[in-house]
């Protein structure tokens, strides 16, 4: 299975030289053509997606969460940072598979 990143040009670069060659940045209105892309794609397994993408999808990244196992969506900051009250999917669901809240402890 494949990693692919759906984000913007910076992202992209950064996310290239990290060993990921499966790079799509959207331009303008394709961000949902690109999205049904990568979901009908078999050889993709894991989706790299800036939060600000994945807020943009909005509920249709979420049904897609809920209706599909794969690809697994993981949502990233972008070039400006965390977005405010910005729900961290993998934590998430880390804790509703595990039953709780999984913290780190400052030692």
């Amino acid at each position: 299975m494949k990693i692919a990143a759906l984000c913007d040009q910076d992202t992209a670069v950064g996310l290239r030289f990290a060993g990921i060659h499966e790079l799509l940045v959207p331009h303008q209105d394709n961000l949902i053509t690109l999205f049904h892309t990568l979901i009908k794609r078999d050889d993709i397994g894991i989706v790299i997606i800036t939060e600000q993408y994945a807020a943009a999808l909005g509920t249709l990244l979420k049904e897609f969460r809920i209706h599909k196992k794969q690809p697994l969506f993981v949502e990233i900051p972008d070039k400006n940072g965390v977005l405010k009250d910005h729900v961290d999917m993998v934590s998430h669901l880390i804790k509703r598979a595990v039953g709780m809240d999984i913290t780190k402890k400052e030692s």
